[in-house]
């Protein structure tokens, strides 16, 4: 690893924050100013991330049912719905962003911001006209984080922190967070948490020891193998593939070794890539306004050739 290389390229962009764990060592540690290493952060939809750990665990208690449950028998309304495709969707389309309701995040209709304007946000999600058949097409969409949020809520039969701090947070040593809410009071299943980068970075280690965590196993090795495999490709503008609310893709550079990763991704430059064959985890984050930032493909294009 050339890690002069990496320094040259990371530290003049002025990131919140970059870190880099190689087998079992902190090899790169950079901060825009000390303070970072210890303040909360938003870090956006990375939160999906986390909300699929929680439910892989959920799932492993016998708490949470099996992916291919239809949503129909999770949420009863859905029966009293016409005769269209959203009796076909089952857990799994919502984990993969494939439930096939019309939505687009942000743009054109702008479903995100029009859901977080409503008195219920779960209801709004699911009563969106459908586009497409289960299961055909990725599309982004962070109602069906919170349709899974509330439904973790309901399998669990209390508070989705509680519960993370119980089989998640305190084991990681997350012990400082902040998570927001809907008008339910439900935990925002698609953003809302804050975290320090260091506890980004045990996240992404815990997925690349395969849930195992200081001799415990917090996820089942299936789940957490599983849960990050690509499910189905993704359109432009994005590239690779999607899986259970993490994006999987693969480094091709010229004249370099390829390899594949897998990675949470929060708007505003918050990442965490874990590269199972190089036993290396990426943190970047990032807070500053649009004009301001620097390019999305940071690691693709200046950490992932010098790995």
């Amino acid at each position: 690893m050339d890690l002069s290389s990496i320094s040259a390229a990371v530290v003049p962009l002025h990131l919140r924050s970059c870190l880099i764990y190689r087998q079992e060592k902190l090899i790169f540690e950079h901060y825009r100013h000390q303070q970072v290493e210890y303040e909360l952060t938003k870090i956006n939809s990375c939160t999906k991330s986390f909300l699929s750990a929680l439910i892989c665990i959920a799932m492993d208690q016998g708490l949470f049912p099996p992916p291919d449950t239809k949503l129909s028998e999770c949420v009863p309304m859905l029966d009293k719905e016409k005769d269209d495709w959203r009796k076909d969707i089952t857990l799994r389309h919502l984990l993969t962003m494939s439930g096939g309701w019309r939505w687009k995040e942000f743009g054109g209709i702008n479903s995100f911001p029009q859901m977080t304007r409503s008195q219920d946000w779960v209801a709004f999600a699911l009563e969106q006209p459908m586009a497409t058949p289960p299961g055909e097409v990725m599309e982004y969409n962070s109602g069906s984080s919170q349709i899974l949020s509330q439904l973790l809520v309901q399998a669990i039969g209390g508070s989705l922190v509680s519960f993370a701090e119980t089989y998640l947070f305190g084991p990681l040593g997350i012990n400082d967070y902040h998570w927001e809410q809907d008008p339910q009071g439900i935990h925002t299943g698609g953003f809302g948490l804050s975290l320090r980068p260091a506890d980004l970075l045990n996240f992404g280690r815990l997925y690349l020891q395969q849930g195992q965590w200081e001799n415990r196993q917090l996820i089942s090795s299936e789940l957490a193998v599983h849960s990050v495999q690509p499910a189905i490709r993704v359109t432009a503008p994005w590239s690779g593939s999607y899986a259970w609310h993490w994006w999987c893709d693969s480094f091709e550079g010229d004249g370099k070794p390829s390899f594949d990763y897998f990675y949470a991704r929060g708007y505003g430059g918050q990442f965490i890539y874990v590269i199972p064959s190089l036993e290396t985890v990426v943190v970047l984050t990032d807070d500053r306004r649009k004009r301001e930032r620097p390019p999305v493909d940071v690691f693709p294009r200046l950490i992932a050739p010098h790995l």
